[in-house]
């Protein structure tokens, strides 16, 4: 196989359909940046909810040892806490419940308010001030009155948080714009499918005298296609990094230097959240430009 001949074609090819590849890596730089938002929603929206509880879990705060609940007379003890646990397996509105230990509720804070508050002699808040507290699972989201009356008022109950009410707009508002931009990704993912196959039909058709000439001389197939699936590699490439270049902006200027700014109490995605967004229109973006072009060459190629 002549590599030089393959990287001329393709040369060639990005040259003479520069106007369609154009179009086709800024359609599949819109939809992949569109898509790469959606999994940073959906991962904001999973991170947010593992911070507050989802909206089927309700919070039993457990009393601390200088809880300023008059209701608390000390540190809940482990016999207290096997009486809670016992009714809240009793209620028929519970589905289950875990336990979040001092050390898990200390974590939390530290990671939506910064280490740095709580280390040294002057920290803030140390791990003895932070309440053990149930998550407890609902079976129904609208059912939650009982469970909350059978436990409030027991020994070593500080309160029970029931923070839905005050998380789910901005969950709601989460998911909304995760499912705006999911359709439109969806709408201009079959747009660039369709540009790709327009762009592979038209490259056939300009090369029909070439192709027919390698056919007659026994070229096989995969080096007759060979850069036609380069030119889709390429797109798809280019496609991928300008997607990569605009997610990076938007945790730039959209969550580290707005978002975090200015709703602090929200637990922010981070570096880790945005490897998975990128990791994912990585793999989508030659999905969607390698795999059209190795199914419609098979069709135009039979010259």
């Amino acid at each position: 196989m002549q590599l030089r001949y393959v990287f001329s074609e393709l040369g060639q090819g990005l040259r003479r359909n520069a106007s369609m590849h154009l179009a086709v890596i800024l359609t599949l730089f819109v939809s992949l940046t569109l898509v790469g938002l959606g999994v940073l929603f959906h991962l904001q929206a999973d991170r947010a909810a593992a911070h507050w509880g989802s909206q089927l879990q309700i919070q039993v705060a457990l009393c601390t040892a200088e809880d300023s609940n008059p209701a608390c007379t000390g540190e809940v003890t482990e016999a207290q806490r096997d009486a809670v646990t016992t009714v809240i397996d009793d209620n028929p509105e519970a589905a289950g419940w875990d336990l979040e230990t001092k050390e898990e509720a200390f974590e939390k804070v530290k990671e939506l308010y910064g280490a740095e508050k709580f280390e040294g002699e002057n920290a803030v808040l140390t791990v003895d001030d932070m309440p053990q507290s149930l998550w407890v699972e609902l079976e129904d989201p609208e059912e939650f009155q009982g469970i909350v009356s059978a436990v409030r008022g027991l020994d070593g109950v500080a309160g029970v948080r029931d923070m839905r009410r005050y998380i789910e707009p901005i969950i709601g508002s989460i998911n909304m714009l995760l499912w705006v931009s999911v359709a439109t990704a969806a709408f201009l993912v079959l747009a660039a499918l369709l540009l790709v196959a327009n762009t592979i039909r038209l490259a056939a058709f300009a090369r029909r005298k070439e192709i027919g000439i390698m056919r007659l001389v026994g070229a096989s197939t995969l080096y007759i296609a060979l850069p036609f699936l380069l030119e889709a590699l390429v797109t798809a490439v280019l496609g991928v990094l300008l997607a990569t270049g605009a997610l990076a902006a938007f945790m730039y200027f959209g969550i580290e230097k707005r978002g975090q700014d200015t709703l602090q109490f929200i637990p922010w995605i981070g570096m880790e959240h945005y490897a998975v967004a990128v990791a994912i229109v990585a793999v989508l973006g030659p999905l969607l430009t390698v795999l059209p072009t190795l199914v419609l060459t098979r069709k135009y190629l039979k010259v």
